[in-house]
């Protein structure tokens, strides 16, 4: 045997291992979702048996809505501050953590804690703590002379709304980014600080010019996956803000045209919009970091 051949042979085993895991994806993944484009095209209803192909009709319809527009600023202004706020707040308590000090192990597992609670659980857990009348939110903020009366976080304004969500969301996601940029910082050999140590760098040149770079990857990667986490936001909008028009994401707009009005069409137009949105976000993104990746790592990482 050849070792062409028996490389072909490996091939076809690894597939043959992998085809009924690319079966089930396709059926709890591709199928809907091939099935959700093809409704965008047609003008079904939940209650009109009667399907009939209208082309880029609901296309136009959304993309002629201001509802569209002001729930895509929603997500984008979202993704901005909550993604950024998570990856700052992560990057600081990653370094945190990957120093030696008494009771490491239990504090990293107590920051786990509000990734692992349901995000259902949480949107409503935050939601009777921002409530104005029993809140404990309002309780503090007055107790420490932030505000003067109690504010109706969920009905005063949108951005007032946003804000909340926001907080919520951080708190939540921050220990996801923590772990990956955690994960990465552990992967530096420690012969490297070791060097930096005897070449007399301070503490924020390490960080800045050996840190930072060789943890890039792991940002990159953690940035891109909490990006599109948030882009795709639902559930914690949806029960904090209850459905309220102001704060609705993306997400939310499809979900009430698909399901509260039941224009299956035009909903489904409109998740089709948001994933190809997300979609395109991932390759430019992915595409801009590798070439960031590839440039930074031809370069040698200097004092």
């Amino acid at each position: 045997m050849t070792k062409d051949h028996a490389l072909t042979e490996r091939h076809r085993t690894a597939y043959l291992f992998l085809l009924p895991s690319l079966i089930l994806l396709t059926l709890v993944a591709a199928w809907p979702l091939l099935r959700t484009i093809w409704l965008a095209f047609t003008d079904a209803t939940l209650s009109n048996p009667d399907i009939n192909w209208v082309g880029l009709e609901n296309f136009k319809g959304v993309l002629s809505d201001p509802d569209w527009w002001h729930s895509v600023r929603n997500t984008l202004t979202f993704t901005f501050i909550s993604v950024g706020l998570e990856t700052l707040l992560g990057l600081g308590i990653a370094l945190l953590l990957h120093r030696e000090f008494f009771g490491r192990g239990i504090l990293r597992a107590a920051v786990m804690v509000p990734w692992a609670i349901p995000t259902v659980v949480s949107a409503k857990m935050w939601s009777w703590m921002f409530n104005d009348n029993y809140g404990v939110i309002n309780n503090i903020l007055q107790k420490l002379g932030v505000i003067d009366g109690p504010l109706a976080w969920m009905a005063d304004n949108p951005a007032l709304s946003m804000a909340a969500v926001v907080i919520v969301d951080v708190w939540k996601t921050t220990p996801f980014m923590t772990l990956l940029i955690l994960a990465g910082i552990q992967s530096i050999p420690l012969q490297v600080y070791q060097s930096a140590a005897v070449d007399g760098a301070s503490g924020f040149r390490t960080f800045w010019k050996i840190t930072l770079p060789l943890i890039k990857p792991a940002l990159v990667v953690a940035v891109v996956f909490r990006c599109l986490d948030a882009l795709r936001i639902f559930d914690l909008i949806f029960i904090m803000t209850n459905n309220s028009n102001d704060t609705a994401t993306m997400s939310v707009y499809a979900r009430n045209n698909m399901i509260a009005f039941g224009d299956l069409g035009y909903g489904s137009a409109a998740s089709t919009l948001v994933f190809a949105f997300i979609a395109i976000f991932t390759v430019i993104y992915v595409q801009f970091s590798r070439l960031n990746l590839v440039g930074g790592s031809s370069e040698k990482v200097s004092l």
